[in-house]
């Protein structure tokens, strides 16, 4: 299977930095119309612009919107309807990470988490799914994480959103057999971007080379899989580690050890 995106409307969440952002450029070789939604009006404003540049016949929409507020985002999509503009291809990508000890994560931020990294996701699939059935036609890539195929003590609640995220997104891609729609999860281990700094891992040094993605280079990778219709893309080295397949027995002692290492940071 290779997906054709050219004539197509691609809807990239979180495009105003990182993954997201790269995602949205290879994109733009291919495809008709590009949306791209982020909170942070200036910088959508700057990648419409290099967008354009790089192809003067490609229309691009921006739309600068918190995901996290639902009102804001089913207002987006009813926006994009009314427009006439069909989403063909959707980059489920923005979400953030909280770090550091559950009972002293901020609250505030934890449950803007949970509903920018789930509630949010899903209602962007629950909307826009029917559309792509009914004419036979859509690709989706789901931001996931290799986060949510191991637990990670220090980022608790990120890596249960994501594992959540990874479950929907197989389930999902079971539902859509047949029906011209394709799911593809990206599942990345540490890509250096701004979600390090959002997380609050920023300070604790960077992570071993080995396991380190570049973000552009995911980026390739995430769209070539799509395209290809793969039910998963794990970029880097962490693709050949049979995460989540180790025993229960094997895992928990490192896991306590890793915990008590966040603890001693906190302490």
């Amino acid at each position: 299977m290779t997906l054709d995106f050219r004539g197509k409307t691609a809807l990239v969440t979180g495009a105003s930095a990182g993954l997201g952002r790269e995602m949205a450029r290879i994109l733009a070789r291919d495809v008709d119309t590009l949306v791209l939604t982020a909170r942070r009006q200036d910088r959508l404003d700057d990648l419409a612009a290099e967008l354009r540049q790089f192809r003067s016949e490609l229309r691009v929409h921006v739309r600068a919107v918190d995901l996290a507020d639902r009102a804001a985002t089913s207002a987006m999509l009813d926006g994009l309807a009314s427009e006439g503009i069909a989403v063909d291809i959707l980059i489920n990508n923005a979400g953030y990470g909280v770090y550091g000890l559950f009972e002293k994560n901020d609250w505030s931020k934890l449950e803007g988490m949970l509903e920018l990294n789930m509630i949010s996701a899903t209602l962007l699939l629950h909307r826009l799914i029917p559309g792509m059935v009914k004419r036979g036609f859509g690709a989706i890539l789901n931001v996931g994480s290799t986060a949510g195929m191991v637990e990670m003590p220090g980022f608790a609640g990120y890596g249960a959103t994501k594992a959540y995220f990874n479950h929907l997104s197989e389930a999902l891609r079971g539902e859509l057999s047949g029906t011209g729609v394709v799911l593809t999860a990206l599942c990345p281990g540490p890509v250096e971007t701004e979600f390090q700094a959002v997380a609050g891992t920023d300070k604790r040094g960077k992570l071993p080379a080995l396991i380190h993605v570049d973000v552009v280079d995911c980026a390739e990778q995430a769209i070539a899989g799509l395209k290809r219709g793969r039910a998963r893309v794990i970029p880097g080295l962490l693709g050949a580690v049979p995460l989540g397949g180790l025993p229960r027995l094997l895992t928990r002692p490192i896991f306590a050890r890793a915990g008590k290492k966040v603890r001693r940071e906190e302490s």
